[in-house]
């Protein structure tokens, strides 16, 4: 008789946000290749990217078509991770999700179980992590604005990790250690 291999966990997905140079990118690549095979990571912004005339930035006073391609980007995250879970993939997705946009991103992803991680490092700590990049971020924004609209006008939905003295492995240790707190339930409807 022959053993039958364990059964696979089923996928997950996670949302992690925060503001530019919180460290998104790096901390969902290394939890994505912590997770089991297979897993993928989705970048939201390069959505944004793709788009090669007529592309609308967001700015601290945003054009309609800004929030409308904004608005775009988040749905088609939001379909690319359910396309990925629903082949079985674990996900991790990262993208700056500030203000409603957290919430309206959260309620078009219907794979679950989700998880939302929202990396809140000082902006002290942004302001170092800033200074040691190659890009600069904060051409249209100040890093005042944007940690603003992240402490006071994002919903408090998942885990809020205070990663300023966390390097990349220990914020994804403490990720998987409270995968609880990063757990939302999908909204009654």
């Amino acid at each position: 008789m022959t053993a039958r291999p364990a059964p696979r966990p089923a996928p997950a997905t996670y949302l992690i946000t925060g503001i530019q140079a919180a460290g998104k990118s790096s901390v969902a690549q290394a939890l994505a290749t912590r997770l089991p095979a297979p897993a993928v990571h989705v970048h939201g912004d390069q959505f944004r990217r793709w788009i090669v005339t007529g592309r609308a930035d967001m700015s601290p006073d945003p054009t309609t078509d800004a929030i409308d391609q904004l608005r775009l980007r988040h749905r088609i995250t939001a379909a690319t991770c359910d396309q990925y879970a629903g082949a079985g993939f674990h996900v991790v997705a990262q993208d700056v999700l500030l203000g409603p946009h957290l919430r309206f991103t959260v309620d078009l992803i219907s794979s679950r179980p989700l998880h939302v991680v929202v990396l809140a490092p000082s902006p002290d700590a942004i302001a170092g992590r800033e200074a040691g990049r190659a890009k600069d971020s904060y051409d249209r924004w100040t890093i005042e604005q944007l940690d603003h609209g992240l402490r006071h006008e994002t919903p408090r939905i998942g885990l809020w990790l205070d990663s300023s003295d966390l390097g990349v492995d220990e914020t994804v240790d403490a990720i998987l250690a409270r995968h609880e707190e990063s757990l939302v339930a999908r909204p009654e409807q």
